[in-house]
């Protein structure tokens, strides 16, 4: 992009400054649900946002395989509508806020729960800053699940509760399980 130059050749500072302004109102308006600035074609923007979004939700899946896959299908738009209006802040922490948020709602994955615990356990992450390694023991609660970390391991104590699983027909055998082989 070019834009009206000086005598010699370089940029006008006020042209520059514009310049920074509309590409900020640019990267509010397609990472934290900003208006579209002025001379941008809406559905565009909205294709730009929500292929990002998806390119945002990948990378969290990759430091966050268990809650991805605890929410398997439902996983996309799970985390874009979580994400709508909110900045980035790296993979790993957009993940640690998503199921944070997950938990308090009352809606987080048995396996997802079992990695938020060993995370609380082997790092600390107070939301704002990035999470450091703990050096003391430490416990980690999520969903049912407790993990603890002493002397830099972490061990899963108890799994998360899962609910019963359905399977066969539906009717029990003379053991009384309902599940088939």
């Amino acid at each position: 992009m070019t834009g009206p130059r000086d005598d010699s050749g370089r940029r006008s500072s006020g042209d520059v400054g514009g310049l920074a302004e509309r590409q900020a109102e640019l990267v509010a308006t397609l990472v934290a649900g900003g208006p579209p600035p002025p001379g941008f074609a809406p559905a565009q923007l909205s294709a730009t946002r929500a292929a990002l979004r998806r390119k945002r939700a990948g990378e969290v899946a990759r430091h966050w395989p268990l809650l991805a896959a605890g929410l398997g299908a439902a996983w996309s738009t799970t985390f874009a509508g979580w994400a709508a209006g909110r900045p980035t802040a790296g993979s790993l922490r957009d993940g640690w806020d998503l199921a944070r948020a997950m938990r308090e709602q009352g809606a987080l994955p048995p396996a997802a729960a079992e990695e938020l615990a060993v995370r609380e356990a082997r790092l600390r992450y107070d939301g704002l800053g990035a999470p450091r390694p703990r050096r003391l023991p430490a416990v980690g609660r999520a969903g049912g699940a407790v993990a603890v970390q002493i002397a830099g391991r972490v061990r899963l104590l108890r799994p998360a509760s899962r609910p019963p699983a359905v399977g066969g027909d539906g009717v029990s055998d003379a053991a009384g399980s309902t599940l088939w082989i």
